[in-house]
């Protein structure tokens, strides 16, 4: 696929979003006054004052699913509940981990459970899933039963992978492999289903569908690997986040863990410093950082990025997918994936 031929991108994702925000509009509607005002403001519809707000977030998930059931050949409004459900789910977790992390803003703005406390982004979480399986279950397809299902099996997968997570916090002996199923599970598991679950509603054959989890799964490992490389290197103007904002925190990201246990003496350094308590100076993080390049966690975080999403165009390869459609995704996997750091 050459330049002349490379979908817009941005484009593509608005189109998709607006596609489907009517659609999720009206399933957050469903909720209680509570949980439907802190859902609405969560997703960008209406900011701290109370005015409309633009929506937050390019809706990546939503337009995986939209081009999925294009991709099987099926109508784009094939894809629209599962791109309701996906974002759902996404933003169950998002509700969640913001708790967990502690974190106060998400995107320059108050959290919800900053705002409106604990306990109702707790329940507001927990809304937005179950909602997710109320939209599908209700769909007209066929298939519906076997995406809830999909849809099931996905967010215990994403909770395997965040519960390894916050374990990995209390541990200093975390293995690679182990870190990339953890990641499999956080981020990889809900992509994949995304990718593949308007091909389900479809009702597309399995080997298509098998194809778009792969690429999915494929491109959600190479956006994990690439957001660790920027949690250390990116620049914060583009990220949002402070400076080595991951080493701030000693976050044990994929370059870490891969630095800490395959890289030699430099790893060794890098375990101590991890070991340690109480806040470290700019000159130190900076130094954390060089430790991660030195033990190899940079170079191997970056080539094994690249691998993945080779793995996710090949993926496409072979699965029967219409040729719009299947370059669409491509371009999409290397959007996601091809960012500076």
């Amino acid at each position: 696929m050459d330049d002349t031929d490379t979908p817009d991108v941005p484009a593509l994702l608005r189109g998709c979003r607006d596609a489907v925000t009517p659609a999720l509009r009206a399933a957050v509607a469903r909720l209680d006054t509570a949980s439907r005002e802190q859902a609405e403001y969560h997703l960008g519809w209406v900011e701290p004052d109370g005015s409309p707000g633009a929506g937050g977030g390019k809706a990546v998930r939503p337009a995986l699913a939209l081009l999925s059931a294009r991709a099987a050949g099926a109508a784009e409004e094939a894809g629209i509940v599962g791109g309701v459900a996906v974002e759902l789910v996404h933003n169950f977790s998002l509700l969640h981990d913001d708790l967990m992390d502690g974190d106060r803003e998400r995107r320059h703005r108050p959290t919800v459970w900053a705002r409106w406390g604990a306990p109702s982004a707790i329940l507001c979480g927990d809304a937005l899933l179950a909602l997710a399986s109320e939209v599908l279950l209700e769909d007209p397809s066929p298939h519906a039963p076997a995406a809830a299902k999909l849809i099931a099996t996905t967010t215990r997968e994403l909770i395997r992978g965040q519960a390894e997570d916050v374990a990995f916090e209390r541990r200093a002996d975390v293995g690679v492999d182990e870190c990339l199923s953890m990641a499999a599970g956080k981020t990889g598991s809900l992509l994949a289903t995304s990718a593949a679950i308007g091909a389900v509603l479809a009702g597309a054959p399995e080997h298509t569908v098998r194809g778009l989890s792969e690429y999915g799964m494929a491109v959600g490992m190479a956006f994990q690997l690439v957001d660790d490389l920027l949690g250390i290197w990116g620049d914060p103007a583009v990220t949002g986040k402070p400076v080595l904002s991951d080493l701030r925190s000693r976050k044990k990201s994929l370059p870490v863990t891969y630095a800490v246990q395959r890289g030699g003496a430099a790893g060794r350094e890098l375990a101590a410093w991890l070991a340690r308590s109480g806040d470290q100076s700019e000159s130190e993080l900076r130094a954390a950082a060089a430790l991660v390049e030195q033990g190899g966690g940079r170079a191997w975080a970056s080539a094994e990025a690249r691998r993945r999403r080779d793995l996710a165009e090949r993926a496409l390869t072979g699965a029967g997918l219409v040729d719009g459609p299947r370059a669409e995704l491509v371009a999409l996997g290397r959007y996601l994936t091809d960012r500076e750091f």
